[in-house]
């Protein structure tokens, strides 16, 4: 316990964040490779995953209640704890003939408790650590959180299928995400070690000790700690200037890339008889969940370098173009459809470098609006839009890719990027915002 203690954020910053992936992921990604191999039509996997953004869209709303209630500490070994069990839920239920009403109200658990992590660990983050280790371990958060994601929707993929050759599709699926519920309560006991106790107390006591006399009223302190900033954020989102084209921007940008992201998978996934490519389940983790996932981080740092050195206005319009552009690798994948995993890796690799560095955009746009008054819950409600605007086209992609099939699937969406374009253009960014 000791030795844990002297090693200090080293021994929870990584493992935290890398926490924080696996339940988000398992959620958006690996449901929609699970429900394919269990043979869900395209119209149903992506309606019922795409509400699973929900929990995302209205995590502002029940965020002071976190702030409000027991310790950033306590949140987030209880909702590593209720992952683990949302976890189990799905293995086990799997094996049951109710499997796709119950498979689905464990994710919905997940879900829930993964969005609350993520307010618990944010929060921790900033009150555990002081302005120059926040500053020190940001790298540390951000590459341990792409870790996760590698491996749950490259690694777990690829676990799931090479067990399909063994034991049903159920079986394998069981099999991977018991292992996963697994990992994540070993993470919860290890945190239960590693996680300083006190650092945010001190801070949230001297937050007290400036509190205006009403409010320290015992009547009225729910008042204030759970309606009171809900209503003052909103109050200073909505007089942002330029709310308007901001509202906008934010939630129709990923028009295109919310529906192409749905379908992706389950289009490696399908026959060639269905317009898919084919590809094995082993093979689609290491496509998408793996070369994919490298190449987006590879986008993303580039696009921060080039921030970096000419500001955003400069790269604006270049990132808009690699957002949008790439995803006509898509009509070419559906219209010849390659067998050579070279090609298709390739593919995907171009599509999502493109995606890496046109979000580096739209997520310093976030940032650059969200500052002023209550810049970190204004932030909050521009990344609840963000997910809104992820969770609404992912709803109809499924439908629309039965009805007119993978081709002209793709042709919509590359359509739809003048979507992304139109509202790009409605926005302002300031010379100074570099």
């Amino acid at each position: 316990m000791k030795k844990i203690k002297k090693l200090g954020p080293i021994s929870w910053v990584p493992s935290l964040y890398f926490a924080e992936a696996l339940p988000y992921v398992a959620v958006m990604s690996l449901s929609t490779v699970m429900y394919t191999n269990l043979g869900l039509s395209n119209t149903e996997l992506a309606l019922y995953t795409s509400w699973l953004y929900l929990p995302w869209v209205i995590k502002p709303i029940w965020s002071p209640l976190v702030d409000a209630l027991k310790t950033k500490r306590w949140w987030i070994l209880a909702m590593q704890i209720l992952v683990g069990g949302g976890l189990a839920g799905v293995a086990l239920t799997l094996q049951t003939e109710l499997w796709q009403k119950l498979t689905l109200a464990f994710f919905w658990l997940m879900a829930f408790s993964s969005a609350t992590h993520d307010i618990a660990a944010d929060g921790f983050y900033i009150l555990g650590l002081n302005e120059k280790e926040q500053a020190f371990y940001v790298g540390w958060r951000s590459t341990f959180y792409r870790i996760g994601t590698i491996f749950c929707q490259g690694g777990l993929v690829f676990l799931a299928g090479v067990l399909q050759r063994y034991y049903p599709v159920n079986m394998a699926w069981g099999l991977t995400l018991g292992g996963t519920c697994v990992i994540m309560l070993m993470l919860a006991l290890w945190h239960k070690l590693a996680l300083p106790k006190g650092a945010e107390r001190v801070k949230a006591e001297e937050s007290d000790s400036v509190m205006p006399t009403w409010a320290k009223d015992e009547k009225l302190i729910w008042i204030k700690k759970l309606l009171m900033p809900f209503i003052e954020t909103l109050v200073a989102f909505f007089t942002r200037k330029g709310i308007g084209p901001a509202l906008l921007f934010m939630t129709l940008f990923r028009f295109p890339e919310a529906q192409l992201a749905k379908m992706a998978q389950p289009f490696m996934l399908r026959g060639m008889e269905e317009g898919g490519l084919g590809l094995s389940t082993e093979a689609v983790g290491i496509t998408y969940g793996t070369i994919g996932v490298a190449a987006l981080l590879g986008g993303g740092i580039l696009g921060g370098y080039l921030v970096g050195l000419h500001g955003l206005k400069r790269w604006w319009w270049p990132m808009i173009a690699a957002i949008s552009l790439p995803d006509a690798v898509y009509i070419y994948l559906a219209t010849v459809q390659p067998t050579s995993l070279a090609i298709i890796n390739g593919c995907v690799a171009i599509e999502q470098f493109g995606y890496g560095l046109g979000f580096t955009a739209y997520m310093l746009f976030l940032v650059y609006f969200a500052k002023g008054e209550k810049s970190t819950s204004v932030f909050s409600i521009c990344t609840a839009l963000q997910a809104l605007g992820m969770m609404v086209p992912g709803m109809m992609a499924g439908k629309l890719a039965d009805m007119w099939g993978f081709e002209r699937f793709f042709w919509w969406v590359m359509a739809c990027c003048l979507v992304t374009v139109a509202v790009s253009a409605l926005v302002k960014i300031g010379e100074d915002k570099k």
